[in-house]
């Protein structure tokens, strides 16, 4: 592996009328404040199950320009395994109020974030006090371009008024190293194991794959330590799944639109080519890997992160061993920004010298990316 690429895989960034708007989604509009929040923590699974560092900045985004970043300056050599992608909060409230909200990522750093934070953003980001309006509407910021972004903003809370910026929630982004409780490991018979690492039950967890557009997925509920599940078969790509994540997530709090909207923000990716498990992470484990604090406290908060573990299927490894070998780069690229990790697990084998050009050619466009990250006018 070359030193470029040892350099870029080991970087870390140390870099609410309201009443209407309860009314909608079927919650009393009592007084006070309500805070929903959902986001997703995408690991890569090594040969025993633990997170495997990875380039968790590479990759095109198509994050609108208005969105601040977190500039290189901030990188330092260290471990990172964690993509934190698009946590968003949303504020329902009864009557316009002033809050304040701190958002502190541990074994980590904040990266993207909307709209502007108060003072430096690194490990940590605040934002207030800002007016929460329900009942308002217009100004926001708006891109010609297409963008998952925007997805986020279909649901029912109250408009934000940070500084002279107009959003619907706070949206922000990391990466860092906390702790992933669930480990996948491949049996010698093919099928795949489930640990759950952490002190709390995840309720919900499915082992999805899609294999050249074939689709198959198996839900396992209630994982207190371990289980043993057989790889899904791939058919068509089947709406249940949908309808079962989205039953997940407003079991565990979230409003409907805030879920489905979730889900229209993950659609693409989700859903792509690989092998992966999603569970929502407990609640116990959102809040020691990311802490939240909003004044005034809240009548009610709900947190649902969703953990995406990428897992390396015998069929897929076989794959790409033998794409390395022909130097078949459209394979290569068809694993897109996890295919770094994957190459990780091949230590020690030799590639041909086209394809190693190929493989340095995509670390250095990674590299390009985040330090020169193209944005959605």
């Amino acid at each position: 592996m070359s030193t470029f690429r040892m350099a870029l895989a080991g970087s870390v960034l140390w870099i609410g009328a309201a009443a209407f708007a309860f009314a909608a989604e079927g919650v009393p509009a009592a007084s006070g404040l309500t805070v929903h929040e959902w986001g997703t923590f995408t690991s890569v699974a090594g040969p025993e199950g633990a997170p495997v560092t990875w380039t968790v900045l590479g990759g095109a985004t198509d994050l609108p320009c208005f969105v601040k970043r977190l500039g290189p300056v901030a990188i330092k050599s260290g471990p990172t395994t964690v993509r934190m992608e698009t946590p968003v909060l949303y504020f329902y409230a009864p009557s316009r109020m002033k809050v304040s909200a701190h958002v502190q990522f541990n074994r980590g750093m904040i990266t993207e974030w909307y709209p502007q934070a108060a003072g430096q953003v690194m490990s940590a980001a605040q934002w207030g006090p800002f007016e929460v309006l329900p009942g308002a509407s217009g100004g926001l910021p708006s891109s010609s371009a297409p963008s998952h972004y925007f997805a986020a903003r279909e649901t029912d809370a109250a408009l934000l008024q940070v500084g002279d910026q107009r959003e619907k929630m706070i949206f922000y982004r990391g990466a860092g190293s906390p702790d992933v409780p669930l480990r996948p490991t491949f049996l010698r018979d093919g099928r795949l194991q489930l640990r759950n690492t952490g002190a709390e039950t995840i309720a919900f967890a499915v082992v999805f794959e899609n294999r050249g557009g074939k689709t198959g997925y198996r839900i396992v509920r209630g994982l207190e330590k371990e289980a043993v599940v057989d790889l899904p078969a791939p058919g068509a790509p089947s709406p249940a799944l949908h309808d079962a994540l989205a039953a997940a997530l407003t079991d565990a709090g979230l409003f409907p639109k805030e879920a489905r909207a979730m889900l229209a923000t993950w659609r693409d990716s989700w859903f792509e080519q690989g092998t992966r498990i999603f569970y929502v992470l407990p609640r116990a484990a959102v809040d020691r890997a990311l802490a939240l604090h909003v004044s005034p406290e809240p009548r009610e908060t709900a947190r649902v992160f969703v953990g995406r573990v990428e897992v390396l299927a015998p069929a897929e490894r076989a794959e790409i061993l033998t794409a390395l070998a022909a130097t078949d780069t459209h394979k290569l690229a068809s694993y897109g920004r996890f295919l770094d990790a994957y190459i990780r697990l091949f230590n020690g084998s030799a590639f041909p010298l086209a394809t190693q050009q190929f493989l340095d050619a995509q670390y250095a466009r990674a590299q390009q990316e985040y330090l020169h990250p193209a944005c959605s006018q």
